[in-house]
Order: C-alpha cells, then sequence, then structure tokens
C-alpha cells in the first residue's frame, strides 16, 4: 500500500492579540483536519503582527521558551486531539538570546524539538537583525508520523542549500512558513512572483513538494512609509515538478490541500540522479571553511 501524505497551508492576517491570533489559528486548523489534511502549516511569526517593520524594544517581551510558548502551548495538545502534525512558528526567548524559531509537534501531540532560523534578514521594513540570532541548530529534518519533513522559514526559503540540506538529510516534502509583503523603500517592488518562483525551483531541484504558508492583509504602524505593512498572501503548494497544485490569491484566507504518494516520489526522485551525481568533491571553496 502506497504511503501518502496530505498537507496544508493557512492563509489568514493576524492582528495585535496574541491569544485571538491563535484562536483563529485554531480554527483554521481544525478546518484543514476536516478536509483530510495530516500535516498543516501556520504562516511565520502568527502569534502578532509581524513586528520587523522597526526597532522597538517593546517586542522583545512577546518571545518566550520553546517549551513555554503560549503557541505551543495550545497548538501542541491541539495537534494530538485531531491526530495531526503542525510546525509552529514563534518568537523564542533562550536566557539572554532571542529566535525565530520553530517548534514541530507531532500528531500525539509530543514535541520533536526546535529549529532556529539560519538566514535573517536586515532591511526595510524587515529588521530582523535587531531582534533574532542567527540560528544555532543547523538544518533539521523531523521524523513525524506522517513522513519525513525539513522546514525552513521564511527568508530561509531564497537559499537553495538550506533546502539542499534538508532533501540530502531526508526530507520527503519541505515546508516555509513566511511574512513577506510590500517593501517600504520602493512601493513599485513586488516580490510575490520571484518568491514563489523560488520554491518552486527548490521543488523541481530536488524532487520534493514544498509548500509555502504567507500572512495577508494590511498591518497599520505609525511613521511608516504608507501607513503600514502589506502582506501579499499567495500562499501555494507545489508538486516535485514545481508546478502549482493549489494556490492562494493575494487577499484570501483560508486553507489550501494537496495530497502527494510518497513512495511515487521516492522512485522519481532516485531515478532524476540529483543525489546519485552529488559531486561534492569539486565544491572547493565553496565547502570549505574560510580561513581566520
Amino acid at each position: 500500500m502506497a504511503r501518502t501524505i496530505q498537507v496544508a497551508a493557512l492563509q489568514t492576517s493576524y492582528g495585535d492579540d496574541m491569544a485571538a491570533n491563535i484562536r483563529k489559528t485554531e480554527t483554521l486548523i481544525r478546518e484543514a483536519a476536516t478536509k483530510g489534511a495530516q500535516v498543516i502549516l501556520p504562516s511565520e511569526l502568527f502569534q502578532g503582527p509581524y513586528f520587523c517593520v522597526a526597532q522597538e524594544e517593546r517586542w522583545f517581551a512577546t518571545a518566550h521558551p520553546w517549551r513555554e510558548h503560549p503557541c505551543v502551548t495550545a497548538l501542541a495538545p491541539l495537534a494530538g486531539e485531531l491526530g495531526v502534525v503542525i510546525p509552529i512558528s514563534i518568537f523564542e526567548r533562550e536566557g539572554p538570546h532571542y529566535f525565530n524559531s520553530l517548534v514541530m509537534a507531532d500528531a500525539d501531540g509530543s514535541l520533536m524539538g526546535v529549529y532556529r532560523k539560519s538566514h535573517i534578514p536586515d532591511g526595510p521594513g524587515y529588521m530582523e537583525k535587531y531582534y533574532f540570532r542567527p540560528g544555532d541548530t543547523g538544518f533539521k529534518v523531523w521524523d513525524t508520523r506522517f513522513g519525513r519533513l525539513g522546514v525552513g522559514i521564511c527568508w530561509d526559503q531564497w537559499y537553495p542549500e538550506c533546502a539542499r540540506a534538508m532533501a540530502l538529510m531526508g526530507a520527503e516534502v519541505l515546508f516555509y512558513p513566511t511574512a513577506i509583503g510590500s517593501e517600504p523603500h520602493d512601493a513599485t517592488l513586488d516580490t510575490a512572483a520571484p518568491w514563489r518562483r523560488a520554491m518552486q525551483g527548490h521543488a523541481v531541484s530536488n524532487v520534493i513538494p514544498v509548500v509555502g504558508a504567507n500572512r495577508t492583509g494590511f498591518e497599520p504602524w505609525d511613521g511608516y512609509p504608507n501607513g503600514g505593512q502589506q502582506f501579499y498572501g499567495s500562499s501555494f503548494i507545489a508538486d516535485h515538478r514545481g508546478d502549482l497544485v493549489a494556490a492562494a490569491g493575494r487577499e484570501d484566507e483560508g486553507v489550501l490541500t494537496a495530497t502527494f504518494d510518497l513512495d511515487h516520489l521516492a522512485t522519481h526522485r532516485a531515478a532524476w540522479g540529483f543525489f546519485r551525481d552529488r559531486r561534492t568533491d569539486l565544491y572547493g571553496a565553496l565547502a570549505a571553511p574560510r580561513p581566520a
């Protein structure tokens, strides 16, 4: 009997109230579960508004140790109740350190560990280096009830080596929770299509499905260009060819789902030979540590 997996991406807007955001996410997770989804991906930092538009120290108070984070303590039991896997994006505090992190809750509600975002952007509207240290966990994959899953976080998705590393570790599906939208320094710059294409490329190059969950909606900020940040949604699920099998619009709120045959994909991946012909001996300086 073939191994199949049904995945889901959630797309919605979020406000200032963390408890309300968690409840909204819970509602969408339950909707996805009723549609048969087994792995359900909320977007990045759904605990509140995307606060990295500016450098304001008040937001450090919204970080928590990963096991104690309100998003984790609410959604991990929900994962166990529904028998689904939930990758949970959080603002994590570890002692004096702060990370943009992902906690994997398995289908029995158990916490499988934490991944800390490796690549941290720093530019107009996305000032994450003020808040987050670069991750120290390395790339990770998770042996969940429904398959071996890899998860990168937002800016990680622009790096093909992140996707390839997770594929080399045996990931069968890649997931990317994100928070991306308008660019305050250039109102004409629209990255929605390149954002999708980059991840579709990961799907093609690794012969693996990719799930991207982005937030949507307008988030107002005092003194911000145009009065706030507009997130462009466009969440999607791509198959191993990079073809979109489910996609949301810019303003849609709801659930996307798709089902994949993991055994078929494993055979197809082997037939392409991308991993058989991986010539790390030719990478030279790209694979060597930099001199001190």
